[in-house]
């Protein structure tokens, strides 16, 4: 397995962001900038997405989590603050679930514990369906559109598509069958890492039942609902999204 491109900056205890479907590391550039200033933070791009857009992507989430955690064994990183967006939050509760000493503390962030999200805005198949039909590009411009309270007239919106339409289509074909297929409920009471869920309340993919039971479910877990805000939470509310994340990670 190929080592995965990312971006890194900063000095300090690690944290790690893992980005979501059709996402990128270059997706948490503000992030990167304003928490390096105290913290060692790297962003991996998923295989078949952003930097690594010219490698075959994963068809589990497992296969995921592995790519992070062997760059990360690659660093030399033993122990680290993680954080995972909508897939990249599947994919950060598998790291956790197998290696519970390595996480100091876990960010599940516009995410759930099953894959096949129920009351998803459209279900996987279709998505899948029209990934085929109408190719990436366009894929994650209507998609895109559905991740902010004010799809394409949101800030940030723009920046999101030009980093989608640089995943190939085999990975964002791959990426939807491994999430179809991925459940961590069973795993939810063994992370014991201190833990906190983020979620958008006008998020269209992730809806409350999921939330739900990641609070219920994860032993000593915080739990922040963002009022008018969506999926891109982090792109919509920049500001108060690192505030929250900051206080957490403290």
């Amino acid at each position: 397995m190929e080592t995965l491109p990312y971006l890194r900056a900063g000095r300090g205890p690690t944290l790690v962001l893992v980005h979501g479907y059709l996402g990128g590391a270059a997706q948490w550039e503000r992030e990167i900038e304003w928490f390096s200033r105290s913290y060692d933070v790297i962003a991996p791009d998923l295989p078949g997405f952003g930097a690594a857009a010219d490698r075959p992507g994963e068809a589990t989430i497992s296969g995921m989590a592995r790519a992070i955690t062997k760059l990360l064994d690659e660093l030399g990183i033993d122990t680290f603050t993680l954080l995972g967006h909508s897939m990249g939050g599947m994919i950060a509760q598998e790291i956790a679930a197998t290696r519970p000493k390595a996480v100091r503390k876990l960010i599940l962030y516009g995410t759930g514990p099953v894959g096949l999200m129920p009351d998803r805005f459209e279900p996987i198949a279709v998505s899948r369906q029209r990934v085929q039909r109408d190719g990436v590009a366009k894929t994650i411009a209507r998609i895109g559109a559905t991740w902010f309270k004010d799809g394409e007239r949101a800030r940030g919106y723009g920046r999101l598509v030009e980093i989608g339409e640089r995943a190939n289509p085999q990975a964002a074909l791959a990426a939807l069958d491994a999430m179809a297929a991925w459940d961590g409920r069973q795993a939810l009471g063994a992370l014991s890492m201190p833990t906190l869920v983020i979620w958008g309340d006008s998020d269209r993919s992730y809806r409350w039942p999921q939330i739900e039971t990641l609070w219920r479910g994860i032993p000593n877990v915080d739990l922040s609902v963002v009022p008018c805000a969506s999926h891109a939470l982090h792109l919509e509310k920049p500001d108060l999204f690192r505030a929250i994340l900051l206080e957490f990670i403290r």
